[in-house]
């Protein structure tokens, strides 16, 4: 197998395993085609912006992803999270490219845990005056 470079994307429950490596373009997601894991409207293009940011296309490379937890759009931007990574083990230089378009920086937002007493994180129990 051709040498890879591998970049870890995590995002709210989901973690993706990124490999990056030279050659025709070939993007799979958990064995499947790309367009076909992520059917949503723009999630491929989302996914892809790290090889925008760096001017490099993504056709020269095969990016092959193993992800799992969480639902689509935490997979989605973990995914794009894995492959900026991927892309600076590539070549540290364009780091400064990916830091300025905020594509590696891990959205630390998660759900919050419930509390005893309320219903859910926040929402009380509704009040009774009698």
């Amino acid at each position: 197998m051709a040498q890879y470079y591998e970049g870890i994307g995590r995002r709210k429950e989901s973690s993706a395993r990124v490999r990056v490596s030279a050659g025709s373009g070939k993007f799979t997601v958990n064995e499947k085609e790309a367009a076909a894991f992520f059917t949503r409207f723009g999630d491929v293009a989302d996914i892809l912006r790290p090889f925008g940011a760096v001017g490099q296309e993504a056709n020269k490379y095969d990016v092959t992803v193993i992800v799992n937890g969480g639902g689509v759009a935490g997979q989605a931007e973990s995914v794009r999270l894995g492959i900026a990574r991927a892309l600076q083990m590539i070549n540290a230089d364009w780091t400064s490219a990916l830091r300025k378009k905020g594509l590696l920086t891990r959205d630390a937002r998660i759900k919050e845990r419930k509390k005893p007493g309320l219903k859910k994180a926040r929402k009380a129990p509704t009040y009774t005056k009698r």
